[in-house]
């Protein structure tokens, strides 16, 4: 089991060194009042904006001798990247970098390498090593070395690179995921890993991410197994999304990723911006702001999936953080267009997974879902 850890976000980093209007502005991307600015277009990966205010990242090591580095675990992408050390960006050089000339292991792929991103595209180099993720040694792991990251938004991110867990169907230059040859090299005891991301925001283990299994220690009653209606994203049905008990938004029921690599519940712009006003909130350096003191009094927001409820109370869908002193409170909710074929999406990020442990089985392709404790 991979412990995760749980750092201060970029967002609140950036926001308490008084920078984060600047980071917007640089990037074009006030999602609170743009438009097309963010329709994110989720052929190759996901928007780079998402990653903003992850907070949850584990560790693995590449090659022999081991080289460790600090990744997010992302169920809405399925390559593995790290800096090389031969990346020429700014970013690179505060993060760990790899070095193939000091692994034995290390064989040369070649193949290149580009992901899109919102703000500009990551590029780089395939290579092939041996990847160790707690305590699995997956051998002849193809990885992107990257050579070029998009401007500043890597430079302050607390994770070196990224570790995709979706399916192989989304893996830039055909490179089989990690999970995959897991699952190929006997690995693990059953095709499913399980996350489990903790509610306290002080605690430095900031949750559990398991590879061949699930922990019953980590939720309560039985998993409610929902089919994945399409294999790329963990991508599942929702029957509809109720406001305080109303059916609201997706009366005919839409389409869901389940995602730990999106920190927020994204959904189409139009919608969101009808339920932040529902609940609400008011747009404020590019996210939603509510008053921390009506919490109590705010609506619950309940996703029904498979024909059960899934409800988050104020307390599960704002977050609530502490600057000089000051509570502050924000919407977990945000606008993203995700265009068609991919879309229209509602992503079900860590603010969903925190409340409900997921389960995710590749042998039956379905998700599970309940209570987390």
């Amino acid at each position: 089991r991979v412990t995760l850890m749980r750092r201060r976000s970029l967002r609140k980093s950036l926001r308490d060194r008084g920078q984060l209007s600047h980071f917007w502005k640089s990037h074009k991307l006030d999602l609170a009042q743009s438009g097309e600015d963010c329709t994110a277009f989720l052929e190759t990966n996901e928007p780079l904006i998402n990653y903003l205010d992850v907070e949850y990242f584990g560790r693995i090591s590449i090659g022999t001798p081991p080289q460790n580095f600090t990744v997010v675990f992302d169920t809405g992408s399925s390559n593995l990247w790290v800096p090389s050390i031969y990346c020429v960006s700014k970013a690179c050089t505060q993060h760990a970098q790899f070095r193939p000339s000091q692994s034995s292991t290390y064989q040369t792929v070649g193949t290149p390498f580009s992901i899109q991103y919102g703000t500009g595209s990551l590029t780089g180099v395939i290579g092939s090593d041996q990847v160790v993720v707690e305590g699995l040694t997956v051998s002849n792991q193809q990885f992107a070395e990257s050579i070029s990251e998009p401007g500043e938004t890597f430079l302050d991110a607390g994770f070196d690179g990224i570790l995709g867990l979706a399916y192989p169907s989304l893996a830039v230059d055909g490179v089989t995921p990690v999970f995959d040859n897991m699952m190929a090299q006997n690995l693990v005891e059953l095709p499913i890993f399980s996350v489990y991301m903790s509610t306290n925001p002080t605690s430095s283990v900031g949750g559990e991410l398991l590879f061949g299994g699930f922990d019953p220690s980590h939720f309560t009653g039985t998993l409610n197994w929902v089919p994945v209606t399409q294999q790329g994203y963990w991508q599942i049905q929702v029957d509809n999304i109720l406001l305080g008990g109303t059916v609201t938004f997706c009366e005919n029921g839409c389409q869901a990723i389940v995602d730990t690599g999106t920190s927020l519940i994204t959904g189409p712009q139009k919608e969101i911006k009808e339920l932040q006003n529902y609940i609400g909130a008011i747009p404020v350096d590019g996210q939603y702001a509510v008053e921390c003191s009506n919490l109590n009094v705010m609506p619950e927001v309940t996703f029904t999936i498979n024909g059960l409820p899934y409800t988050l109370n104020a307390q599960a869908y704002t977050i609530m953080e502490y600057s000089d002193g000051m509570a502050f409170c924000t919407s977990g909710f945000q606008g993203m267009d995700v265009t068609p074929p991919a879309g229209p999406l509602w992503i079900l990020g860590d603010v969903f997974i925190r409340q409900y442990y997921s389960v995710f089985d590749r042998g039956n392709n379905r998700v599970g879902l309940a209570p987390a404790v």
